[in-house]
């Protein structure tokens, strides 16, 4: 397709994929403010809260190339309505939950159906607009996908403190009944002419048996110990891990293929990426918490401190993404770690008695500051790097690399700093295993800086084709494909054939 930007059509693309990813990544960020009153209301413990977060993320970053694979082969329009079908009903569930153990196994089906949505929003951008403005409209998607991810905080907090945390999870039920119809209306369906085999059900499984483990290790060492359970769920997950390599590399039709690594832009943004979200992670998760525990806000008053990086990414997503295109997504890539990295060590300040406007509001300005920067560049810049056709898998992988870290630094975090089970009922307690977590997130942020320095390429000039190259400023040399002969030289109406970025 290539429906421009600026056309009714293409305003109508933009609306329905970021409903459909906004309410995924809303409800990503709106449970950490409710995390406080789910505790006290069920009699939960620091695990549960734990659970309540990553049980969601488990199954989204386990499942998400499947989805992605599933939109290239069946059409990526009707996948994405499946998925805001299923993430409303699991969201219904969440909501009617009666005690812990139901509202964690409905996270899980949550993450389900974040996993058919989230890839196919994101791939039908890149298959439905024109080169010329995919980039723009990435950039749009980004920056209103990240308006609702911060929104998630104030939003929930005004919930919470009102009808109550159940509605943190209704909130989607109308989301999603304006979603679907506009989708089916107005979005065209787009598929992988290519996509063919059998789909890889065993690597899906594998890969989120793996993480399971992995997650319920750094869980449960946290909370109990190293127990004889928790080291074997550890060896279990480092050996399932080591098996779905094995699988993805033997298998001729993998949901992950390895291949794609071959492209140095390709595994570069994709290891920046787990870097940055397993601090950006780390970050929400914790500082909901803090500024409630330990600062003594409300719901709606921790919601509110967050609203500065709303207004950034609102205003100035775009602009980063157009930025971008212009000098390459390097040096983009590298100042914003750094500058969230700063954020989040100044949010060493805020602690009992803290003040907003010369303690909370600083830290918050330069966070969004380089959410704002290196968000709409890394999200162009994975898909620059592969062919449109393969859209829907590269999102996923993209995707799931980013899940995957939060997931783990959701994890590990509380285990890392000291926290114990009990630890969100004592401002004491949790200040201080707070002011310890902090630089590890950032310390995390400055790697992921320094990897994008040394490995992100920035475009050769004169090399992009804008006809068919995703764009020129973010795209990437060419997918190295050393097995297979050089393509035929191509007219100038062909834009899918294999090799072509």
């Amino acid at each position: 397709m290539d429906i421009r930007l600026g056309t009714r059509t293409g305003r109508w693309v933009v609306l329905t994929t970021v409903l459909g990813s906004g309410m995924a990544l809303l409800d990503s960020t709106v449970v950490n403010v409710a995390l406080p009153r789910i505790g006290r209301d069920l009699d939960a413990d620091m695990a549960v809260l734990q659970w309540t977060v990553n049980a969601y993320m488990l199954t989204l970053a386990g499942l998400i190339l499947l989805g992605g694979a599933l939109g290239d082969r069946f059409g990526r329009r009707k996948i994405f309505v499946i998925g805001v079908v299923w993430f409303a009903v699991a969201s219904l569930l969440c909501g009617l939950a009666p005690n812990a153990e139901i509202l964690i196994a409905a996270r899980a089906l949550q993450g389900v159906g974040g996993a058919l949505l989230t890839p196919g929003s994101l791939a039908l951008i890149q298959a439905s607009f024109h080169p010329d403005d995919r980039a723009r409209a990435v950039g749009v998607w980004s920056g209103l996908g990240g308006v609702g991810a911060a929104v998630g905080p104030f939003l929930g907090g005004w919930l919470v403190d009102g009808p109550g945390w159940r509605w943190v999870f209704l909130i989607n039920v109308p989301l999603a009944a304006l979603c679907v119809p506009v989708a089916l209306k107005h979005v065209p369906e787009s598929r992988d002419p290519k996509a063919h085999g059998r789909f890889d059900v065993l690597g899906a499984a594998l890969a989120a048996v793996a993480l399971g483990f992995v997650t319920y290790t750094l869980i449960g060492a946290s909370a109990g110990g190293a127990s004889f359970v928790v080291i074997g769920s550890a060896v279990l997950g480092v050996v399932l891990g080591a098996v779905f390599l094995y699988v993805e590399k033997m298998r001729t039709d993998p949901m992950m293929p390895l291949t794609l690594f071959a492209s140095r832009q390709f595994t570069a943004i994709n290891v920046v990426t787990l870097c940055v979200y397993a601090a950006f992670s780390g970050f929400f998760f914790l500082t909901a918490l803090q500024l409630q525990v330990v600062v003594g806000y409300s719901a709606l008053q921790a919601g509110t401190a967050l609203l500065p990086t709303t207004v950034l990414m609102l205003f100035l997503s775009a602009r980063s993404g157009e930025l971008a295109q212009r000098i390459g997504p390097r040096l983009p890539l590298t100042v914003g770690p750094l500058l969230c990295a700063t954020g989040m060590l100044l949010m060493l300040r805020v602690g009992e008695g803290a003040s907003y406007v010369t303690d909370v509001l600083p830290a918050i300005v330069v966070m969004g500051a380089g959410m704002v920067t290196l968000v709409a560049p890394l999200t162009a810049t994975v898909l620059a790097s592969v062919e449109t056709g393969r859209a829907g898998l590269a999102s996923g992988i993209n995707n799931a690399a980013a899940r995957a870290a939060g997931l783990i630094a959701v994890a590990a975090l509380p285990l890392l700093a000291g926290m114990g089970p009990d630890a969100y009922r004592s401002a004491a307690e949790f200040g201080a295993t707070f002011r310890r977590a902090m630089p590890m997130c950032a310390g995390v942020l400055v790697l992921g800086a320094l990897i994008a320095w040394l490995t992100v390429r920035n475009p050769r000039p004169g090399a992009c084709v804008p006809r068919s190259r995703v764009n020129c400023a973010v795209a990437a040399p060419p997918l190295e494909e050393p097995d297979r002969a050089p393509h035929a030289e191509r007219g100038p109406g062909d834009h899918t054939s294999r090799g072509d970025l």
